[in-house]
């Protein structure tokens, strides 16, 4: 089963529209970097482009980003520089999940920020195929949703995960995100629409 999947449609897609008037500023990066576990949540490297090669080796990920099947070393380079863009637009915060003791990256996890004007973000994750069945997923959520209610105005955090996903379902109870119900139909993925399971966790 796939480690984890993206919450929602990559930012730029034209599927999430925020205000006229939203910020485009980006919030500051967080100081020191978001930890738990055995993850720390960091800037992407150059380096992380092999990383991004493996995970395009799932055939699942392609569907779900813009990292391109079996990519190539460039193709590669230009997600590493995609992921870098999502801060520096005020879209939310693109880390790349790296061991805390090396810094080697493992995967990657995203905090978008679309609605918060409605005080709602979302978030979504990959691990690398190779470093998958140790919970580091759970662990990247978790330091992802802790530094998210560092965030003002934000009172509610969302995954969306299809049903079928069930190391995906176990990484979000993990995390401390609870399952609230069933959206039929809710994104197409693939060519087809797709149901999900909608969790979230509230600011306590």
């Amino acid at each position: 089963m796939r480690a984890g999947l993206w919450t929602a449609p990559w930012p730029g897609d034209g599927t999430i529209v925020a205000p006229v008037n939203s910020p485009v500023v980006p919030l500051p990066w967080p100081t020191p970097a978001p930890a738990h576990g055995a993850v720390v949540l960091r800037e992407f490297l150059d380096a992380d482009a092999e990383m991004g090669r493996e995970l395009s080796t799932d055939p699942y990920v392609p569907l779900v980003s813009t990292l391109p099947p079996s990519a190539t070393e460039e193709q590669a380079r230009e997600w590493v520089d995609r992921n870098r863009e999502r801060w520096e637009t005020g879209k939310g915060f693109s880390f790349a999940v790296a061991d805390a003791g090396n810094g080697t990256g493992l995967g990657q996890i995203g905090l978008w920020l679309d609605e918060l004007h409605h005080g709602r973000a979302s978030a979504g994750y990959f691990i690398a195929p190779s470093a998958r069945g140790r919970g580091l997923a759970a662990q990247a959520l978790i330091a992802l949703t802790t530094f998210a209610w560092t965030i003002p105005g934000l009172h509610r955090m969302q995954l969306f995960i299809e049903p079928w996903n069930t190391a995906s379902l176990r990484t979000a109870e993990r995390a401390g995100y609870q399952q609230e119900g069933l959206l039929r139909g809710y994104m197409e993925i693939g060519g087809r629409r797709r149901d999900m399971l909608v969790f979230a966790a509230l600011r306590s």
